[in-house]
């Protein structure tokens, strides 16, 4: 996999402004991969300081945020297993998740002791997951080239909501690229803007996906410029 092109092609495809940044499951890192600059609050903090460079951070280095931490698959001790309970019981007291929710929150199933992090286009090994953050127009472009814009279709996934790291499991589970809302501990820890959508590619769609987003940029640029034509057809009958 060109994993440089691959990243070129959908930054350009998307207008993107972020890079894409990568994630692979993995026991070990390459020779010569860093840890984690510091420690971050929450599993989705990663991905942002992802985009600095390439990083491996093991399971404990995820235990400041155990919703996030399970998400990812990874076995909680005791002390964050309890941690966990009085996160989920906190949730559910101030009618934040139902109490029917948190067994049914998508986890990774492809066992590590860590995960390596890092632009798309430095990560020295094949991603599983690629995480994109969109504005609306974006997501539309990303939405139509993963195919849940189609009316014939009718499994297409909908947009996930909290936690917004459970969009990774699912599209790595489902094979099929996968968009979130975000949750309020999302945009809290990342400090992304308002007017950003998550997205995430499993790694296993990546060149097909790419593909498809190319063809529907071009597609839409067409299609807009026929939109630009008959607006000015009808603006010169005023």
């Amino acid at each position: 996999m060109d994993r440089s092109s691959i990243a070129e092609r959908i930054s350009t495809a998307l207008a993107l402004n972020t890079a894409p940044v990568a994630l692979t499951f993995t026991d070990t890192p390459p020779a010569g991969v860093p840890a984690p600059a510091h420690p971050v609050a929450s599993t989705c903090a990663f991905w942002r300081m992802a985009e600095q460079g390439v990083f491996y951070a093991t399971a404990e280095e995820h235990f400041n945020c155990v919703l996030g931490a399970m998400v990812m698959g990874f076995a909680l001790p005791e002390q964050q297993q309890q941690e966990l309970g009085a996160v989920v019981t906190t949730a559910c007291d101030c009618n934040y998740l139902d109490a029917a929710e948190p067994a049914k929150i998508p986890t990774n199933t492809k066992a590590s002791t860590g995960i390596l992090y890092g632009p798309l286009t430095d990560l020295p090994i094949d991603p599983d997951v690629v995480v994109l953050w969109l504005t609306p127009r974006q997501a539309m472009l990303y939405n139509e080239a993963a195919g849940s814009a189609s009316w014939t279709t009718t499994d297409a996934p909908r947009a996930n909501g909290r936690p917004a790291c459970a969009a990774l499991p699912t599209a790595m589970s489902s094979h099929t690229a996968t968009i979130s809302l975000g949750c309020m501990g999302m945009r809290t820890y990342t400090e992304i803007s308002d007017d950003r959508l998550l997205a995430a590619i499993p790694g296993t769609e990546l060149e097909t996906f790419t593909d498809s987003l190319n063809t529907i940029a071009t597609a839409n640029q067409k299609m807009q410029t026929y939109y630009e034509g008959r607006k000015a057809e009808v603006a010169a009958t005023v």
